[in-house]
């Protein structure tokens, strides 16, 4: 079993968080400047050491510090010695830097079919019919074989409904031309508040989040969100859609010693607010079953009404900064933050919590049998790690250094909706492989393990790559005729239909009918299809 994370000392020991209740969930708050970010420096450092591989957002940009050393200066020695650390030495941990944008770490994508409408519509703010219209342009792109890729893609999808809106009125509904301009306003808006970085490919492995070094500590993945935070429906969104990747990719695991990895919403009421009741309820889902799948959930927030109270009952582990009571509503968080922690009759909590000082908190966490310990007010640990973030040299460093920007680096603009509607061929980078999925992993530089630092490591497991389809087909008069009775597949992957296979699959469509489609559909886009879009 592994060992306990002590977080602080109290006036009656040392309150920690078991590794093997972490994927019970849990919850850090607390006004500004009362410690909220250091605390979560802190636990992230802990569980990294545990083995456990870590997944957060900067959205102050001091975050990255955790991949140096720290600096021993005179008032965080002062701090050791009242906390009575003995043998406290400053270290770095393994890191990985991610950036929607691709500036200040590896780049990071998701695919529109794979975010699916709904999570599309609240990105774009759409009301209800203009989300209905847009799940009906998914759906058409489905029926009609249309790859949705990139913003590219989604808006040449959107333009060929809206021009072609009488055909599809008789078989999908009316299609209002208000909506397709509200779509098509959203779409330019969100691309020019960058959101075209996001969507493409190579997208996402979220098996790429859950490494561990030579050491075998966890790497801490920072997702650059300076920027990222000017745009809350962006980020709140990508942070959705990649829990629900989570969710639906990883297999059930049951209860493990330690988590296979341990996600921190930050700024967890950008996730809320505003958001549909289907989407809470889809969360609180999500929230609730992960935790089968070895992943813990930890919202960070400044006030505990911030996460709605089907959420909030979900999450186990508790650090409860100081939180000032001028106003009704915050009376009331600090009666509710107060009360939902198992009391200590040593002190009374709701008034602690008014009275608590900078680096200082309420601590409740899960014991052995999933039982709240009695709250305890206690100061925290301070992490090892440098208090501020990375200097530009390093972060270049390390990004420039990683498999990972090898990887995920170059972007892919395979053909998709756009080229097929446009009737433009899409292009190929150089070195880049022509199928989806073929990219190759280059090895890791020796002393240097994938996106992060360590004094030896291995490399990587490498994505295997895959050979052109279609490259060992003949050639000539012959190989034509093939062609053009079989089909045969294009530089960029993709498919183009011969006459023979069109006309089995007319047979096919003629005998499955809508039955087949639909049930093909309800299969590819996955668990979550339903609320959070899906893949295909």
């Amino acid at each position: 079993m592994s060992e306990p994370l002590y977080l602080a000392k109290s006036a009656s020991g040392y309150p920690a968080l078991l590794p093997r209740m972490a994927n019970r969930h849990g919850l850090v708050t607390g006004a500004t400047g009362t410690g909220k970010t250091v605390t979560l420096q802190a636990l992230a450092e802990r569980l990294s050491y545990a083995g456990i591989p870590v997944f957060m957002a900067d959205v102050k940009g001091d975050l990255s510090g955790i991949g140096a050393a720290g600096e021993l200066t005179p008032r965080l020695q002062q701090r050791i010695c009242e906390l009575g650390l003995e043998g406290f030495q400053p270290f770095a941990n393994p890191v990985a830097c991610w950036d929607v944008f691709g500036a200040q770490g590896v780049p990071v994508r998701a695919t529109i079919s794979d975010l699916g409408p709904l999570l599309l519509a609240r990105l774009l703010g759409l009301n209800e019919t203009q989300t209905g219209v847009l799940q009906l342009v998914f759906r058409i792109a489905d029926d009609e074989g249309l790859l949705l890729l990139d913003l590219k893609d989604l808006r040449a999808i959107v333009q060929h409904v809206g021009d072609h809106a009488k055909d599809y009125k008789t078989e999908y509904g009316n299609v209002s031309t208000a909506s397709i301009g509200a779509i098509q306003r959203g779409l330019l808006t969100l691309e020019e508040q960058g959101g075209d970085c996001f969507f493409g490919e190579p997208m996402l492995d979220i098996h790429d989040l859950m490494q561990c070094d030579a050491n075998g500590r966890g790497v801490v993945n920072i997702l650059a969100a300076e920027k990222l935070i000017h745009t809350p429906a962006l980020y709140s969104t990508f942070l959705l859609w990649l829990l629900a990747e989570l969710f639906e990719q990883l297999p059930e695991a049951g209860d493990l010693d330690k988590p296979k990895l341990v996600f921190f919403f930050d700024e967890a009421h950008l996730l809320f607010a505003d958001a549909p009741q289907a989407l809470i309820d889809k969360v609180e889902q999500v929230v609730r079953l992960i935790r089968s799948k070895g992943v813990g959930v930890f919202f960070v927030t400044q006030n505990p009404l911030d996460v709605p109270e089907k959420i909030l009952g979900q999450l186990g582990n508790r650090v409860q900064h100081a939180l000032r009571a001028f106003t009704p509503r915050d009376q009331k968080a600090v009666q509710s933050a107060a009360q939902t922690m198992r009391a200590n009759p040593a002190f009374d909590a709701a008034k602690a919590i008014t009275e608590l000082g900078v680096g200082e908190a309420l601590i409740s966490c899960l014991d052995e049998q999933g039982r709240p310990n009695v709250v305890e007010r206690g100061l925290i640990f301070p992490p090892a790690s440098r208090l501020g973030p990375l200097t530009t040299d390093e972060r270049l460093g390390l990004i420039h250094g990683s498999p990972l920007q090898e990887r995920y680096g170059q972007a892919i603009d395979r053909e998709s909706a756009y080229e097929i509607l446009k009737g433009q061929p899409a292009t190929v980078p150089a070195g880049v492989s022509p199928r989806p999925g073929a990219i190759p992993a280059p090895a890791a530089p020796a002393g240097r393990s994938a996106g992060y630092r360590t004094t030896s490591a291995t490399a990587p497991a490498q994505h295997p790559v895959e050979a052109p389809a279609g490259a060992e087909s003949g050639g000539g008069l012959l190989g034509g005729l093939g062609e053009l009775l079989g089909g045969s597949t294009g530089p960029r992957g993709g498919r183009r239909e011969g006459v023979l296979e069109a006309a089995a699959k007319s047979a096919v469509r003629g005998i499955a009918g809508t039955v087949g489609r639909e049930l093909g559909k309800q299969i590819l886009r996955g668990v979550l299809g339903s609320i959070l879009g899906g893949r295909r």
